[in-house]
């Protein structure tokens, strides 16, 4: 017996399926998996030396400034990563 993800799947398979990588394709969607996880890892890093950097001075405003920061640092860095990866998927 199938589980309604299993059927649902193959409904959605049947109206617009699934699209093939190739070889090259599905390397460079892991390159830039792994370029944009280390510019993430950056950025984190990097943000939370300064915000304990701000704690220990107590600057409760720098530290809320650097948090919202890193927060549309990382949403941009996601959405070019992503960017990217569908100009890859078009080919």
């Amino acid at each position: 017996m199938k589980s309604a993800y299993e059927l649902a799947m193959e409904r959605l398979s049947k109206t617009a399926p699934a699209a093939k990588l190739t070889a090259a394709q599905k390397a460079d969607l892991a390159e830039l998996d792994s370029v944009y996880a280390a510019k993430l890892a950056q950025a984190d890093l990097s943000t939370r030396e300064a915000i304990q950097a701000a704690q220990s001075a107590g600057d409760y405003q720098t530290e809320d400034l650097l948090r919202q920061r890193y927060a549309a640092d990382k949403a941009k860095l996601e959405s070019e990563r992503e960017t990217k990866k569908d100009r890859v998927r078009e080919g």
